[in-house]
């Protein structure tokens, strides 16, 4: 039963994002589930609030999805 409510009732997946400045430094974390507007956002794996001022690690970064139109993809000669 519990299935179903979780079928009828499904709740949008809220992902972590960090804002840095233009020196790669963590200003602040936001949890939502549309990637918030403006630019400096990027979703990271989990949030740390020992990051709060500091550069952010490159292993936090969440790589975006690879497109699955592969054969729309420009390929070096």
């Amino acid at each position: 039963m519990a299935s179903l409510w979780t079928l009828l009732f499904q709740r949008p997946r809220h992902r972590p994002y960090a804002h840095l400045d233009a020196d790669g430094k963590c200003l602040a974390f936001k949890h939502c589930s549309q990637p918030p507007s403006g630019s400096g956002w990027v979703q990271v794996s989990e949030v740390q609030l020992a990051w709060l001022g500091r550069q952010l690690p490159a292993s936090a970064r969440v790589c975006a999805r690879a497109n699955n139109r592969w054969h729309q993809r420009s390929l070096p000669a």
